[in-house]
């Protein structure tokens, strides 16, 4: 990878009472010069033919901060059983396999619904004292992801709270705001918590996804391509696309997920964002009821339902021609995630963005397999900075037609007629 040629990189000053009027000068003028490279070329990605957002806990993370509170805290745990070293030792070595790094509770929960696996063969009892270590730790999981959701909507203060959904709201519809001749945005997480689905509820957008019904959604294994579209008055023809609508995968579960061993079926609880976590629908027993990965969920085909049905859904979406797949968020740290991308990148005319904070081992090892032309980098606090990236970089969250419209008029007008060289009014941009 070339990192000078395909890098954006802007170091942000320290925010210190002290700092210097010109020092705020010079932050301003060199946001000035990059926002005049990154979001005329933002707007032409955002408008690409297949449009994919690929987002990871660091947005949970960036809508926490502005909201005044903390996220889920990922680290390791202590199940307490004797089984321990051999879950951690287990966990580090599948952390090291995945380049990961160290390893997280996730990667614990992993190991740890592996040796519950062998246990239930050879040794029955102790498999069900791991399996009551285990739901007590994924049940303090569950509520530590509805206490990030209730801190989100709470928020410090009324200014905090607002700032937060303000930020959310912008940065979606910003990547769903696309032409109706485009395809649907189609937005992909590995996130359990229901942030996203939040944020579509504030903006007013339509969520696709796999469920299906509304008192009870169903998974539905079936993919039926389905669509909102409206007949304009007076108008005869094919329908139009609805505004306002995208596509929606959960690659990892999500924590309102639910396997009914009676019905053999998956379903959404209505568990309303931000519930207690003792909230009745939140199960007592949820190694084999909760779809959160790596949950096993035994009485459906083992771990390849549904999460096969999800990465198939990303892979047919990702690698096609003209395939865009902008991240925030995400680490590289999933290898089952990263082999799709760079699967996708086999095909030219494909492309990758990737909004970072940092340039790390994982960023440098995934680079390092890809073609130069085909990955363009955000990199450094400045930009990873949702609320500097939404409000100096990324186009306007509408479909401004009046504005690309005037664009188009002034430049086919003559010079020298008093209006041929005007712009658009201040504060506008004309989209691409």
């Amino acid at each position: 990878m070339n990192w000078k040629n395909h890098c954006f990189r802007v170091g942000r000053h320290s925010e210190s009472h002290d700092s210097l009027p010109h020092e705020d000068d010079k932050l301003a003028s060199i946001i000035s010069d990059s926002r005049k490279r990154i979001e005329p070329w933002l707007s032409a990605v955002f408008q690409s033919e297949h449009l994919n957002l690929l987002l990871g806990s660091g947005l949970t993370v960036a809508i926490a901060q502005a909201a005044g509170s903390g996220a889920t805290n990922m680290a390791k745990i202590k199940f307490g059983t004797t089984f321990d070293p051999a879950i951690d030792g287990h966990a580090e070595a599948g952390a090291r396999a995945m380049n990961r790094g160290a390893a997280n509770i996730e990667d614990q929960f992993r190991s740890a619904l592996a040796v519950l696996d062998g246990l239930m063969v050879i040794n029955p009892k102790e498999a069900e004292k791991l399996k009551i270590a285990l739901n007590r730790q994924l049940s303090a999981f569950l509520a530590s992801l509805l206490k990030t959701e209730r801190d989100i909507a709470s928020g410090k203060d009324v200014l905090s709270r607002e700032k937060a959904k303000a930020l959310l709201q912008s940065f979606l519809l910003s990547f769903a705001s696309r032409a109706a001749s485009r395809e649907r945005l189609h937005v992909f997480t590995s996130n359990y918590d229901r942030l996203i689905e939040h944020g579509c509820d504030l903006a007013g957008l339509r969520i696709i996804d796999r469920f299906v019904g509304a008192l009870n959604p169903v998974f539905r294994a079936s993919r039926v391509e389905v669509d909102v579209h409206y007949n304009p008055p007076g108008i005869r023809g094919e329908p139009r696309f609805m505004e306002g609508v995208i596509r929606y995968t959960k690659l990892h579960g999500s924590l309102d997920w639910f396997f009914q061993k009676e019905e053999r079926q998956i379903h959404r609880k209505g568990i309303s964002f931000g519930a207690p976590g003792d909230h009745t629908d939140v199960p007592k027993d949820p190694v084999n009821t909760t779809m959160i990965y790596p949950n096993a969920a035994k009485d459906v085909e083992t771990t390849q339902y549904p999460y096969a049905e999800l990465f198939r859904d990303f892979a047919a979406a990702v690698c096609r021609p003209n395939a865009v797949v902008v991240t925030y968020g995400y680490g590289l740290g999933d290898d089952h995630i990263n082999r799709v991308l760079l699967d996708m990148l086999t095909i030219p005319s494909t492309h990758l963005v990737i909004i970072a904070y940092a340039i790390d081992d994982r960023l440098k090892a995934f680079c390092a397999k890809t073609r130069d032309a085909q990955v363009s980098l955000l990199v450094g606090s400045h930009f990873a900075d949702l609320s500097t990236l939404v409000e100096n970089y990324l186009p306007k969250p509408a479909l401004d037609y009046i504005t690309g419209r005037m664009t188009e008029l002034l430049k086919h007008r003559p010079t020298g007629t008093g209006t041929g060289d005007a712009g658009p009014p201040s504060g506008g941009s004309a989209s691409i």
